[in-house]
């Protein structure tokens, strides 16, 4: 029988609960979640992207997604703008909050992710980004 300290799921499970709890407490300054830093994150790569595009590159439903950029577009994090050719698409642009924080809330991810890997070795930081990276493919 597996046990909970050897079944992998309860392990990602944890290591989540605790990588999420450090990450929300670095942003709480901003009043962002984890997933909103990892929206703007992904605006900033390809702004103008669609919500759809948006979606499929974070794996978050439609639904999800659309809960998540109405919030941050109340708030000023992002631009949501009706697609001038596909009036059903949204294009997705940065807000000024985005514009004005986007290097604060860079060093608050590699804050936290610092935090996160400080008992590992450079070599167990790699490996463990390559094995996180090879799951999720």
């Amino acid at each position: 029988m597996v046990t909970n300290e050897e079944c992998i799921v309860f392990l990602l499970a944890k290591a989540y609960q605790l990588a999420h709890s450090n990450m929300k407490r670095h942003l709480s300054t901003y009043g962002l979640t984890p997933v909103q830093t990892l929206v703007l994150e992904a605006i900033r790569r390809e702004e103008g992207s669609s919500a759809t595009d948006i979606g499929k590159k974070l794996s978050l439903d439609s639904a999800t997604l659309s809960g998540v950029l109405d919030r941050m577009a109340e708030r000023d994090w992002v631009i949501k703008e009706v697609d001038k050719e596909d009036k059903r698409s949204l294009r997705l642009y940065l807000g000024e909050k985005a514009r004005v924080h986007e290097n604060e809330l860079i060093l608050a991810r590699e804050r936290s992710n610092e935090e996160i890997l400080k008992g590992f070795s450079i070599e167990e930081r790699v490996l463990l980004k390559r094995l996180l990276k090879d799951m999720n493919r």
